[in-house]
Order: structure tokens, then sequence, then C-alpha cells
């Protein structure tokens, strides 16, 4: 789970490895890893290896616990590595022809290893696949394959610095719901060295306001490009006034490295975040009280962006059948909240919302965004258009929206041959 800033970008040096590779991965339909077939899956004896990119200690103590409880109840020994560098990683494992049996994988980069025939594309045979999200479920499909199962999720809502917010005046009944709402609080919000709402200049913060307004770079299962519309241009549009006239910044403008940081120096009154502020907060500001409500409704409703991996299990696993097993278990009700409770996660499968939310109920509107999100771009070199994209995002209150947006369409269709 990225969690302080995930970036597309972070999946450049993955995309690069893997398209530097053959066909490595022996894929579903290919000749089979040593070992006897398990329902058209291989089964064999030795013990699985699974690969993470850990965000600390707590995640890499809660995994290795999970995965223990499983070894344990199934008979299968299994290890888990915390990747230092989880993308190198990967592509070194892939080109040697021995990679992880399980492993951590980005909605941004999964698209290229599955391209490529690395991965065991073993979705549709979940037990629980009717449970995932269907927006998770679709930053995981390749040419109409359902490959891995969404291992957590994040959405991004508003933060709110509530003695800001009643200093200023404001009440519960002004939170914002309308994107008239949100102008009209952060005006009041801005003062001195306050500013009303800071946010990143990256997609994947503004890239809200083009589903709040019926659009993004591209539809949702990332086979068309659809940067180059109204609804993006009426949502950049709408950003670009903010910056114009004060009430919105990037944090690039007011000395800050991320939304969090900005709104925890109280450089902001309001941010655009996801679930990981709640964990930076904690650890870097404690003393700064704020509250967590959804984004406001655009031109087209609701709307948000979420962020996502999934359980890769690799075309290559002498053992998928068990692989497979144990991913069922680590998404299960059970322990995605014991990870939610190490270390922070949204679990990815429905039927565990009511008992993240009974945990966690200040944050509840993060899940709850759940059911108008939508993910970013999967296709590959989507990651490329998307850093140029930010690139050109970062001078927004100057730009030609029209041309910033053609040359991403352009760039974008590309993509798709």
């Amino acid at each position: 789970m990225q969690r302080r800033i995930p970036r597309l970008a972070a999946g450049l040096v993955a995309a690069a490895g893997v398209l530097a590779l053959t066909a490595c991965g022996s894929g579903f339909g290919g000749s089979s890893p040593s070992g006897s077939a398990s329902g058209g899956l291989t089964s064999g004896k030795g013990a699985l290896t699974v690969l993470i990119g850990s965000s600390g200690d707590a995640e890499t103590a809660a995994v290795k616990q999970q995965v223990a409880d499983w070894s344990k109840s199934s008979g299968t020994k299994a290890t888990v590595q915390a990747a230092s560098d989880l993308n190198q990683q990967l592509s070194q494992g892939f080109a040697s022809g021995k990679p992880a049996d399980v492993f951590y994988l980005g909605a941004d980069t999964f698209a290229n290893y599955a391209k490529q025939g690395s991965l065991l594309a073993y979705g549709d045979r979940l037990k629980n696949k009717g449970d995932y999200y269907p927006a998770l479920v679709k930053s995981f499909t390749y040419e109409n394959k359902f490959y891995c199962a969404p291992k957590d999720f994040s959405t991004l809502a508003l933060e709110i610095n509530t003695k800001l917010w009643d200093a200023a005046g404001l009440k519960d009944s002004d939170v914002p719901t309308t994107w008239d709402q949100l102008k009209t609080v952060a005006q009041k919000l801005t003062k001195g060295k306050v500013t009303g709402l800071v946010t990143s200049n990256e997609y994947q913060r503004l890239g809200a306001f083009m589903t709040e307004a019926g659009g993004n770079l591209m539809n949702d299962t990332s086979t068309k490009a659809t940067a180059d519309s109204a609804a993006n241009k009426q949502a950049l549009t709408y950003v670009q006034d903010g910056l114009k006239s004060g009430w919105w910044k990037f944090t690039k403008d007011v000395g800050a490295g991320w939304g969090g940081e900005a709104f925890g120096k109280q450089l902001a009154a309001m941010t655009i975040e996801g679930n990981w502020i709640t964990g930076a907060m904690k650890s870097d500001y404690p003393g700064i009280d704020y509250k967590v409500v959804p984004l406001p409704a655009g031109p087209a409703g609701k709307g948000t962006l979420q962020f996502t991996n999934c359980w890769g299990i690799a075309a290559d696993s002498p053992n998928q059948a068990a692989a497979v097993k144990l991913v069922e278990q680590l998404t299960s009700s059970d322990d995605q909240l014991a990870f939610a409770k190490a270390f922070g996660p949204m679990p990815s499968i429905e039927s565990a919302a009511d008992g993240w939310k009974q945990e966690y109920p200040d944050y509840s509107a993060f899940i709850d965004s759940a059911a108008f999100a939508k993910g970013v771009p999967t296709a590959v070199g989507s990651t490329d258009v998307v850093t140029d994209l930010n690139s050109k995002l970062a001078s927004l209150k100057t730009a030609d929206i029209g041309s910033l947006l053609a040359t991403t369409q352009k760039n974008l269709s590309a993509l798709q041959g």
C-alpha cells in the first residue's frame, strides 16, 4: 500500500525492467513449472516465498504473522521477505526465472508484467472474488482477465483543521458538499500564512476533480484515452481559478513536500490526501485536531481516486495452488482487519467495511468513498504519460488547459497502438 504520496511514477523502474525482459513467465497457457497439477495449477512441495514492499516494522511483522498462521494450519512452509526496492527485486526475479511465488504488485505496474506473461491470472479462481470492490477488480483486469486479488486500498478525502475552522467562524453545517461551497470555505480560511486548501500538483490528487466532473484520464478499464474531455477541462479550470484567486495553493508553493506536511504545519487549513495521512498526523503532528470528510461533489456528482496493490502470483511458481490458497486467507475479512489494526490499510472486500468503520469511525469517509472511487490508469506505459502530465500541472496556474489535455490525450492514445 502506498501511503504518503502514492505516485504512478513509482512504477517506472518496474516498467523499464519488465519491458526489457523477454517473455520469461510461463503463463497459464504455457509450459508448466515442475510439480504436479492441481485444477490446472502447479502443486509442488517446496516452501512459498512472499515478497512485500513494507511501510515499516509494523507491516512486516503483521504479514509475517498472518503468513506463519496460514503455514501452520495448511502445512505448507512459507517465508516472507521485505524488499529494500520492491520494483527492482521483482524485475530481477522475473529476469532470472526465479521470482517470488507471491508478491505485492501496484495497480500502476501490474499490466507490464501481465503483458509479458509473468503473472498467473488467478482472480476468477478465488472463492471470494465477488466480495472485492468492483473498481478494485477493474484495476487488476488486463485483456478481460482478472489477474490478482486486491490486497487493500486507499481513497482520497478532505481533511479539515478543526481549530482553524472554528476560528474562521465556520460550523459543521458549513462542511463543503459542492465545489462552490469548497471555494467559499477555503476563501474564509485563507488568512496570513494559512491557505484554505493546499494539495500537491499531481494528477493523483487533482484527478479526483476530474472524476467529480464526470471524467478521468482513461476509461475504467484503461483501454481508451479520455483525457481531452470537456469534463477534465472543467475540473482543471476550477483548480486553476482557485490558484489564481489564492485560496488554493500547491505544496511546492508553501514550502511543503506533500499535503500532510502543509496540513501538519498549519500552512493549510484543508488538504486532500488518502488514509495514509492518519498515521503521519499521529506520529509527526499529534497536536493537530482535524476531521475527515468526503470530497465535495462536482457537476457530475461524487468522485474520488483510489490507490491499490494486489497479491501477485508468478506464472513460474511451482506451487500455484498453495499460493492461491494463501492469498485467499490473506484477503479474508479476519486477516484484512488484522492488517488494518497493525498498520492502517483499508480492506479490499466489501464484507469487511463495517468492521473497519466500527474500529475507525472518525475515518469512515475514506471507506465510504469506495462507492464512487475511480482507479488511476493501468495501461502499459501510462506511468510515463502521467509523469509528463504532472510536470505540466506544476504550472497549472498559467497553463493552457486545452493544450495540456490534448498532449496527454495524444500520449495516452499512442499506448493503445
